[in-house]
């Protein structure tokens, strides 16, 4: 049971391979939280994966189906993508976010991983001047390892600091140096929660336009800021988006989280006219081709996968089209997280642990997939690792580009009322003993 030893973590670790348990990943992590759970026969509390936990939208189960008993998978998808996901993608940005996407504009890609890959190999090449990858920390741990397999520059900077007007002198400074290419964020944020502000996103649209950087912004939790309700297409409020302030951006939206779909790898990247329309001598130099949008299919698509699969482009499109139409509130559907993210925020809270990055300007952050927890000032590696001998999975922040101390909670994976049980018994004796 748990607690085990600090002796029997240590051991496991070697075994899986893990010498800095605050840079071990997401599934690094999973593999050790196995091998602890052998150890204490007894279950871990997973806070430290992401996975969907609530079904698959039953409209994209269904409109697969029906594609593939028509035979639809002896034939190679066009790269480009459908025509349905095309229009329903730009109805849908029109519908939620209030912006005008040509469905040319619309690509689809194997989920939001391959998308933002192959946007960063794109933009790496666009310019020799331009050789370094801007990273908003904390982020998406994956998107770091993706820039370095690519071999590009990184820069990036610690948010928690940065809010508000603070944000225009930090990017003055990284991007007066002529050398980023583009920056990536999520909003909502992947592991804080932490939702951009209009003032905020107006500074990066601002910057980056005066500095020609092109702004990646992973939507992959698009509405899921739930102090708002997004989920009325059409009507006002729509969800922010540096997309009104910039014509420098390409937009990462993925039906993993908004329609639990994320076993079919499906998402679409959303390039701006401008963007799409543009060209570059040293893109024609390297791809062959010039076009930005043109060398995003034909050069770097067609290399990576050669396409995306038929069918998840058919149920990706029937729920687009159906939340456009109004037929499906995504967003109601996943405020169960909402839910989740409360009950287990007043868990923690109520035990010692404080929410690290905790406001959005004036407001506290919402509650949702994920949160930030800190103990006292315990340092990130000790409190991850106590709380691994504690029987809770979870990832440190320094693993994510944080400065701060603490740990990122994911709450997908808490579906059951006997979860919430564990977790509050864990987190009482933790705080018990320390």
């Amino acid at each position: 049971m748990f607690p085990i030893t600090q002796q029997e973590l240590n051991d496991a670790m070697k075994r899986v391979g893990i010498t800095d348990i605050t840079e071990a990943t997401i599934r690094q992590i999973s593999s050790l939280a196995s091998e602890l759970e052998d150890i204490a026969g007894d279950r871990m509390v997973h806070l430290e994966i992401g996975n969907p936990g609530i079904p698959a939208n039953a409209l994209g189960v269904e409109a697969e189906r029906e594609v593939l008993r028509k035979g639809i998978a002896n034939q190679y998808p066009n790269i480009a993508g459908i025509p349905q996901l095309k229009r329903n993608g730009s109805r849908f940005l029109k519908a939620f976010l209030d912006i005008d996407m040509p469905g040319d504009c619309i690509i689809p890609t194997v989920g939001s991983m391959q998308g933002g890959y192959a946007s960063m190999l794109l933009l790496a090449h666009r310019d020799p001047k331009k050789d370094t990858m801007l990273f908003i920390n904390p982020g998406f741990p994956a998107q770091r390892y993706q820039a370095r397999i690519l071999g590009l520059k990184e820069a990036s900077f610690d948010i928690y600091s940065c809010r508000g007007k603070a944000l225009e002198a930090k990017l003055e400074e990284m991007f007066s140096k002529g050398n980023v290419t583009a920056m990536i964020y999520g909003t909502p944020n992947n592991p804080a929660w932490i939702n951009l502000t209009e003032e905020e996103l107006e500074i990066i649209g601002r910057m980056a336009t005066k500095y020609d950087v092109i702004v990646l912004e992973d939507l992959a939790y698009v509405g899921m800021d739930f102090r708002t309700n997004f989920g009325k297409p059409g009507e006002p409020p729509f969800i922010p988006t540096v997309a009104r302030y910039t014509d420098n951006y390409m937009l990462l939206v993925s039906a993993s989280k908004i329609f639990s779909y994320a076993g079919q790898r499906i998402a679409m990247v959303c390039f701006s006219p401008s963007v799409a329309a543009r060209e570059s001598e040293a893109l024609n130099d390297y791809f062959g081709m010039s076009a930005y949008l043109r060398t995003f299919v034909f050069g770097v698509l067609y290399a990576l996968s050669s396409g995306t699969a038929h069918s998840a482009q058919h149920a990706f499109a029937t729920m687009l089209g159906a939340a456009a139409d109004g037929r499906l509130n995504f967003v109601e559907d996943c405020r169960e997280y909402e839910r989740r993210g409360a009950r287990a925020k007043d868990l923690f809270t109520s035990n010692g642990f404080h929410v690290v990055y905790d406001r959005d300007g004036q407001e506290p952050i919402s509650d949702g997939f994920f949160f930030t927890a800190g103990y006292k000032d315990m340092p990130s590696d000790d409190l991850q690792a106590e709380m691994m001998r504690y029987g809770i999975a979870a990832i440190s922040l320094p693993s994510t580009g944080s400065e701060q101390n603490g740990l990122r909670v994911c709450v997908s994976m808490l579906t059951d009322d006997c979860h919430y049980d564990s977790l509050e018994d864990r987190l009482n004796r933790f705080n018990r003993d320390h």
